[in-house]
């Protein structure tokens, strides 16, 4: 598939969404910024291979939460990275049910899912993407 043709924030949050129905949830976080990381599509499924399904056991960081921070790192200031992770990661949080962990988001043990897969993707780049408000999204946001 080629790089997504985006003109707003919701496009783009499809896009990772319909996505993640043929990879993993950090896998189409990062796909749906191909278009601003500079870099092809081989190269960023093979970065977030291993972060699928709370890396890979449900126990670990929401993927789609990781791809969020793995594309903030990628097109943040010098120095900034850090800074935009404490944000992100609040925020996916606050947006996905007060979870960051995968097997809480799927609700495993307690029967009660927080939130889908698709809306994870979603509410990850929409946490990206509010941290990041540079010139680089200002078609998107609006």
């Amino acid at each position: 598939m080629t790089e997504p043709t985006v003109t707003t924030l919701d496009e783009r949050m499809d896009y990772a969404a319909r996505r993640k129905k043929e990879m993993n949830c950090c896998q189409a976080v990062l796909v749906a910024f191909a278009d601003k990381l500079g870099k092809g599509e081989d190269d960023l499924l093979r970065l977030g291979s291993g972060f699928g399904s709370g890396m890979g056991t449900m126990e670990g960081t929401c993927g789609a939460l990781v791809g969020a921070i793995m594309v903030s790192s990628l097109l943040s200031a010098e120095g900034e990275a850090r800074n935009n992770s404490r944000a992100i990661m609040p925020r996916f949080k606050e947006l996905c049910g007060g979870a960051t962990i995968c097997r809480d988001l799927k609700g495993i043990e307690t029967g009660k899912m927080l939130c889908s897969c698709e809306d994870c993707v979603r509410n990850a780049v929409l946490a990206a993407m509010e941290v990041l408000k540079d010139d680089a999204f200002a078609s998107d946001v609006h």
